[in-house]
């Protein structure tokens, strides 16, 4: 189990846009497993490499639902949406205890390589749609701040920096919390 620091708002990574993976070998393989264990240590339900200093287009989701089950994606593209939208409530784990309002379609069909390298086509719906576009847009720079009025994302801001004032860097480290006793 390999847990990685997370990197936060402020870190270029989180702006950049990811690089393809060319081919899936067992250093991405390794890349998966360790997003979806800082993820869980984190307890999020999704993660993108650039939010763990990699900057390459993969990322895993995991609402905690049996079909589709948690998701790899690598290469992910979003290869339709649906004209409905819905607006909920949405957090980011490089942008700790912030949370928005964001508009997104309620559904989108991605394509994507899996873990082992083969594509997949999916239909998602509801909070997976909303989680996997999260992460996809992750990996092309955008935060979901960039989906707020200019008004709230400045008042979010704010509030990240005065919540960030003496705190050096731009990294976090992830603390799972201990197994409970049975």
């Amino acid at each position: 189990m390999t847990i990685r620091q997370l990197h936060l708002l402020g870190s270029p990574l989180l702006r950049q846009s990811a690089t393809p993976v060319a081919v899936v070998d067992d250093a991405v393989r390794r890349l998966v497993d360790d997003l979806f264990d800082t993820m869980r240590g984190a307890k999020g339900v999704g993660l993108a490499a650039n939010q763990v200093g990699v900057a390459r287009r993969v990322a895993v989701v995991d609402v905690g639902e049996e079909f589709p089950p948690p998701l790899v994606l690598i290469n992910p593209r979003i290869v339709h949406a649906s004209d409905v939208t819905e607006t909920a409530e949405e957090g980011c784990l490089s942008i700790p205890d912030l949370y928005g309002e964001v508009e997104r379609p309620l559904a989108v069909t991605l394509e994507a390589l899996a873990r082992d390298g083969r594509s997949y086509s999916v239909e998602l719906s509801g909070f997976k749609a909303r989680a996997a576009q999260h992460e996809i847009d992750h990996l092309d720079g955008i935060l979901f701040l960039d989906h707020l009025s200019a008004v709230k994302r400045h008042l979010l801001v704010a509030k990240w920096k005065k919540s960030r004032k003496g705190k050096p860097g731009y990294v976090k480290d992830v603390t799972p919390e201990p197994a409970g006793e049975l």
